[in-house]
């Protein structure tokens, strides 16, 4: 078994869903990346852009009470990195410019502070972030 180098890894919303929701197909590997960076000392940071999104899928499809433990059991150990309105402007330009409707603002800005904050790799289960020069934990979907 290869040792773990803690690194700061970015947690998308597709990374938080699939760990909340048992029935997600890659909610194994979710919850294998999730442990496995904790136990080897990985940092984890996100947007508030990130946790939005994640808050509204939660709560529609689950309920305040599923919301209420993803904000008191796995926020904790999250850094909220907040969008600001350069962040914003420039995830909107990104947006724009890649012209692709399945690419969301939330994708693009967190590629903005992704590139910012000097992070190479996020725990995402979306394949823009690969495709953006990313490394993604887990290996990419199968």
């Amino acid at each position: 078994m290869t040792p773990h180098t803690p690194t700061t890894v970015f947690v998308d919303s597709s990374a938080f869903i699939a760990l909340i929701d048992a029935d997600d197909n890659r909610h194994s590997d979710a919850l294998e990346t999730w442990r496995t960076g904790l136990l080897g000392g990985d940092a984890y940071v996100s947007t508030n852009y990130v946790i939005l999104e994640t808050t509204a899928v939660l709560q529609r499809r689950f309920g305040l009470e599923v919301v209420r433990r993803f904000v008191t059991d796995m926020l904790p150990v999250v850094r909220i990195e907040w969008v600001g309105g350069t962040d914003h402007d420039a995830g909107l330009a990104l947006l724009l410019a890649e012209a692709r409707r399945g690419l969301s603002l939330v994708d693009c800005a967190s590629f903005v502070v992704m590139r910012r904050l000097g992070l190479g790799t996020a725990f995402a289960l979306d394949r823009h972030f690969a495709e953006q020069g990313f490394a993604v934990k887990p290996a990419a979907a199968r």
